[in-house]
């Protein structure tokens, strides 16, 4: 069955560019042009992937991507934000409120379709994990931070936090080996396959996303300069950036 996308794009033109690229590449496309008729049509029929402009006429990118990831019934489509703004801040606050990436215009179609199909594949081998595992649970910090890989959740003190799938899997990388360095190129291979779309900037910006919601375990996320990051279960570790 077709991976379904729907394109959230108040310019039709460019809508209908994207849609003809990613149907190219055997995906099911719908066009939306607005932020409130998006809104509606995911809760109708979820989409397995949202290309989500950030400027829209009525509810902007950036509160949709809000109110679907405070969601829980939502919360775990993947969206891919396309804007104009190209500024390091727009890419941030994109990514803080749940985009899992980030596409500035104009932009190479190629380009598009390749980070798409990345994260879709990266969505297929979740849901294949969640139908084949046994339970595989990862406690650090005393049992305070658990990483539950059947279940896809993280909790702090027996509190769920909310990740993106991103987020989910750059943290399940570095805990299953505390103190292990791993790499910016690493984190990309291992999160999002062997195509490299993800760029290491957007690993850092990930990352910095990731410590917010870790409240005061952000700083064992340890940044090894030059190299990448690594997991440290030593309570009183340091962020070095």
């Amino acid at each position: 069955m077709p991976a379904g996308v729907l394109i959230v794009e108040d310019e039709l033109e460019i809508a209908e560019l994207i849609e003809f690229h990613l149907a190219k590449e055997g995906m099911s496309c719908s066009i939306v042009q607005s932020g409130r008729d998006a809104l509606v049509e995911i809760r109708r029929s979820p989409p397995d992937l949202l290309v989500l402009d950030r400027m829209l006429p009525d509810v902007d990118g950036m509160d949709v991507c809000r109110k679907l990831k405070s969601d829980a019934a939502t919360r775990d489509i993947p969206i891919i934000m396309v804007t104009a703004k190209a500024e390091d801040a727009d890419i941030v606050s994109g990514i803080e409120v749940g985009a899992e990436d980030y596409v500035v215009k104009p932009f190479s179609p190629k380009v598009l379709v390749a980070r798409c199909t990345s994260i879709l594949r990266r969505r297929s081998a979740f849901l294949a994990e969640d139908e084949d595992s046994t339970g595989d649970r990862i406690a650090v910090l005393d049992d305070r931070l658990v990483v539950d890989t059947a279940r896809h959740e993280v909790k702090i003190d027996g509190e769920e936090i909310v990740l993106t799938q991103t987020e989910f899997g750059i943290l399940r990388y570095l805990v299953a080996r505390p103190g292990f360095v791993r790499s910016r190129d690493q984190i990309i291979a291992t999160v999002h396959g062997r195509s490299m779309v993800l760029s290491t900037r957007t690993v850092d910006v990930h990352v910095t996303a990731l410590r917010r919601k870790l409240g005061t375990f952000a700083t064992c996320i340890e940044t090894v300069r030059g190299v990448g990051y690594r997991f440290s279960d030593r309570r009183s570790a340091t962020m070095r950036d």
